[in-house]
């Protein structure tokens, strides 16, 4: 089974996340900051980041670069999910170190097919 996180600091959007995703038949963790998530990532081993872009504490660019710089978590799957849906943004996502991009709300079915893809689990 394929251990996921999901980092949102809001409630609700982590509850519809872990929903859609446990269906897919996903382990899932949560964090409510990129802080908490870094603590996490360093003590258990994760298939796919699904972050925030907006998030007190950590933000999840900052989260991503700091993936990135770590030797023994630079190649993990980070899939960047935001209300933000400009251009601009898909790229400071790209340059943070993201592997895909989506707008909130994200639709079941992308969430589900992405993580598939992302962690070699398609079907």
């Amino acid at each position: 089974m394929k251990h996921v996180l999901i980092i949102d600091d809001a409630t609700t959007v982590r509850m519809y996340h872990r929903q859609i995703l446990s269906e897919a038949g996903f382990a899932v963790d949560e964090s409510i900051n990129g802080v908490e998530a870094l603590e996490k990532a360093l003590t258990k081993r994760y298939d796919l980041f699904v972050v925030d872009v907006n998030m007190p504490k950590m933000d999840g660019y900052r989260f991503l670069r700091e993936l990135r710089s770590n030797a023994d978590l630079h190649q993990a799957p980070a899939v960047m999910v935001s209300t933000e849906a400009e251009a601009k943004d898909r790229d400071a996502a790209w340059a943070a170190g993201a592997n895909y991009y989506m707008t909130k709300p994200t639709k079941p079915g992308a969430l589900t097919r992405v993580a598939q893809l992302l962690t070699g689990e398609a079907r």
